[in-house]
């Protein structure tokens, strides 16, 4: 038995060598998988990336619009701020004025009423004096009082349109 021990030992050998290669192949494969996994997964990560970029590129554009949009509402703020003031200061103006203009008006009618007064109370003085004057010449008073009421007008019929015929000839 001698002699077969040998070639059992070197088969065994051989067959110990070809299931390590068989193993090493199977590693071989797996890992060729997962590095064509992981080849696919970065390629699909990479894909997120540029899509992110642009997504970033696209967000900071729209930040950039709305900032300038932003910018621009608060300048027109202002603008109307102080078109605001201005109206408002306009506005009291105007008040102030009206309000020198009734003042003004109530002094005049309030002149003109001491005038009439001083008038009212000058012509009858003068009818006193006129009445003194009068009774001294014993003249007759040229005013009784009484006024004569002027004649009524005699009212004019309407007469309805169409009612009436008009004749040319």
């Amino acid at each position: 038995m001698a002699p077969s021990i040998p070639r059992t030992h070197a088969a065994a050998t051989l067959r110990m060598k070809q299931i390590a290669l068989d193993n090493q192949g199977r590693t071989i494969r797996r890992l060729r998988a997962q590095l064509a996994t992981e080849r696919r997964g970065l390629a699909t990560m990479k894909k997120e990336l540029e899509d992110t970029q642009v997504a970033l590129e696209a967000s900071h554009k729209v930040v950039a619009g709305l900032t300038e949009i932003g910018l621009s509402m608060s300048k027109k703020i202002e603008r109307m701020k102080v078109k605001k003031q201005k109206v408002r200061a306009n506005h009291v103006e105007c008040h102030q004025k009206f309000q020198a203009r009734i003042h003004e008006a109530e002094d005049s009618m309030q002149a003109q009423h001491l005038i009439i007064e001083a008038l009212v109370d000058e012509k009858d003085t003068l009818l006193q004096t006129i009445q003194g004057l009068q009774e001294a010449n014993n003249a007759p008073a040229p005013f009784d009082g009484d006024w004569e009421e002027e004649p009524e007008e005699e009212e004019i019929e309407d007469i309805p349109l169409g009612e009436g015929e008009i004749d040319d000839e």
